[in-house]
């Protein structure tokens, strides 16, 4: 009787279900031992890359419910890649049903900016455009470009003090987040990942940008969502940043 790839997923993956029929040693004989062994250590191997994953949520639940909580989602949730490094993309969905963390409400998002860590640590690198070259242009061309942002920029808006949540589980002596919706931004300088809190209307110019608008459009949005928006500070943080890494003049569309 032959097993289908579905078949084996699905008890290799789940400790109660029944070894797979006809499988067997080199000498003939059911490989219930040897499937057992191998099904655990696929499941340890999957655990750990969650745990290296969302090393924050590991924190906030704790590592014996962690440990309960992967073995859970990968069973639900198997590798559709045999690169471990983008495993764990369903884990946001994942929490946003799994009823014993029903009253962490924010575990979602918290997930959510991992994962957008990790995107960004293995995106395509780029070089920012020289801060000489947006100085040398009049204001007026400047606010008509739109800006070409580096691949490894990540934005994440939510209803949740995700950025405080992030930093006082992973810096020392880190104050404690405050309630509130936060906009973070994940910029890569010197190739290290790093969230940025966004201030009041930051999110929304970020939104704009990414969606192909001009600096103008992208900055009376931001005034519209909080009148006291400034500009120049963020600006000068994707210039650090290398986050632009060119710019396209007048409207995209």
């Amino acid at each position: 009787m032959s097993v289908t790839q579905d078949q084996f997923t699905r008890a290799m993956l789940d400790p109660a279900a029944a070894v797979p029929p006809g499988l067997a040693n080199p000498d003939g004989r059911p490989a219930a031992r040897r499937f057992d062994v191998y099904r655990n250590n696929v499941a340890v191997s999957l655990t750990e890359a969650l745990e290296q994953a969302f090393p924050v949520i590991r924190k906030l639940v704790g590592d014996a419910n962690f440990r309960v909580l992967a073995g859970i989602y990968l069973r639900k949730h198997p590798p559709a890649s045999a690169l471990m490094m983008h495993y764990g993309q369903d884990m946001p969905g994942f929490l946003e049903t799994f009823e014993p963390v029903q009253t962490l409400g924010y575990l979602p998002d918290v997930a959510r900016l991992e994962l957008a860590l990790r995107a960004s640590y293995h995106a395509a690198d780029s070089c920012g455009v020289a801060p000489e070259t947006l100085q040398a242009l009049p204001p007026d061309r400047l606010m008509g470009s739109a800006l070409r942002l580096a691949p490894s920029l990540r934005l994440l808006r939510s209803d949740w003090p995700v950025h405080g949540i992030w930093r006082f589980n992973t810096v020392p002596d880190a104050p404690k987040p405050e309630p509130r919706a936060e906009d973070v931004l994940i910029l890569r300088p010197d190739y290290d990942p790093a969230p940025v809190l966004l201030p009041s209307g930051g999110g929304t110019f970020m939104a704009r940008l990414l969606a192909h608008a001009t600096l103008a459009e992208a900055h009376d949005a931001a005034l519209d969502a909080a009148p006291g928006f400034d500009l120049a500070p963020l600006l000068g943080q994707l210039i650090t940043a290398g986050a632009i890494t060119g710019l396209t003049e007048g409207p995209t569309g």
